[in-house]
């Protein structure tokens, strides 16, 4: 297995393997690898001869110091993982420095609206960082398509509206969201949660269940004030936001219209661990 640091010796490697017919796959990731990440390895390795996999803990997302300071970082175990799957993955880990040079800051994009609502609403310059690296590792392998979870379903819109801007040919895939067994929905956060607490959390994908269920009959306003009562009830979860959005725009839901896609969204704070999670309505 292949493990890279740097773009220049990346760049050479996949210059001297690929050639103008092979199809090149990439899949970024913040590491600390799960089931939810080897799925979308795994549809990669399905389309592509080659698959680029990124491990790297961006520092310009995180708005919270500390919650950066916690994200765990596992490549060993990581790449353990990853040649499990397939020992010819190849990996790219650089440091900060690599990306962000001597002045880790993030670009400024205009995303049309994108980013001002939920994630980026709670999250400030959130998206900006998510733009600036996702930029950084796309331009350096220059895939022909890019993986990534529904799980976080605005960025995945976000990354969709960045190369539009940047013009460039890459095919975005978004993949379905990896659930455990009680239906929660995969994160490397989850394993800063107690056991208690992790099955508890099940407690959210419930929630968005009933309410696509209740969307069909009943109004977008409704479903929303029936969510939050729901979490003021529940003492171990402290509801950041409950969101039903056009599934295309993630413009607010005001009144449901024939032949639009909406979906719901939600952030929790379960032990000071926030967690978010979608679902499609229709």
């Amino acid at each position: 297995m292949h493990v890279f640091r740097t773009i220049k010796k990346l760049k050479a490697h996949l210059n001297s393997i690929n050639s103008e017919k092979s199809s090149l796959g990439m899949v970024p990731t913040m590491g600390a690898l799960h089931p939810g990440h080897l799925k979308l390895v795994e549809q990669a390795l399905l389309e592509n001869e080659t698959v680029v996999v990124s491990v790297f803990v961006n520092p310009t997302q995180f708005d919270n110091k500390e919650d950066l300071r916690k994200y765990p970082k596992t490549l060993s175990d990581d790449k353990a993982l990853l040649n499990s799957l397939d020992k010819k993955i190849i990996i790219f880990a650089p440091e900060v420095a690599e990306i962000y040079s001597d002045k880790v800051t993030s670009k400024e994009y205009d995303f049309n609206g994108l980013d001002k609502m939920m994630e980026g609403k709670f999250r400030t310059g959130h998206f900006n960082g998510v733009g600036t690296v996702v930029e950084a590792l796309l331009t350096a392998v220059m895939p022909n398509r890019a993986y990534f979870g529904e799980k976080d379903y605005q960025q995945l819109q976000i990354i969709r509206k960045l190369l539009k801007i940047l013009n460039l040919p890459i095919e975005i895939i978004g993949c379905p969201i990896v659930r455990e067994s009680t239906g929660l929905a995969m994160s490397s956060r989850n394993e800063r949660l107690s056991d208690r607490l992790r099955k508890e959390a099940a407690f959210i994908y419930k929630v968005l269940q009933e309410a696509k269920d209740k969307f069909g009959t009943k109004s977008a306003n409704y479903v929303v004030n029936w969510a939050h009562k729901i979490f003021d009830e529940h003492p171990d979860f402290d509801l950041e936001y409950f969101k039903i959005m056009n599934s295309k725009n993630l413009k607010p839901v005001i009144r449901k219209q024939k032949g639009q896609k909406y979906r719901a969204f939600i952030a929790v704070y379960a032990e000071g661990v926030r967690l978010i999670d979608n679902i499609a309505l229709n």
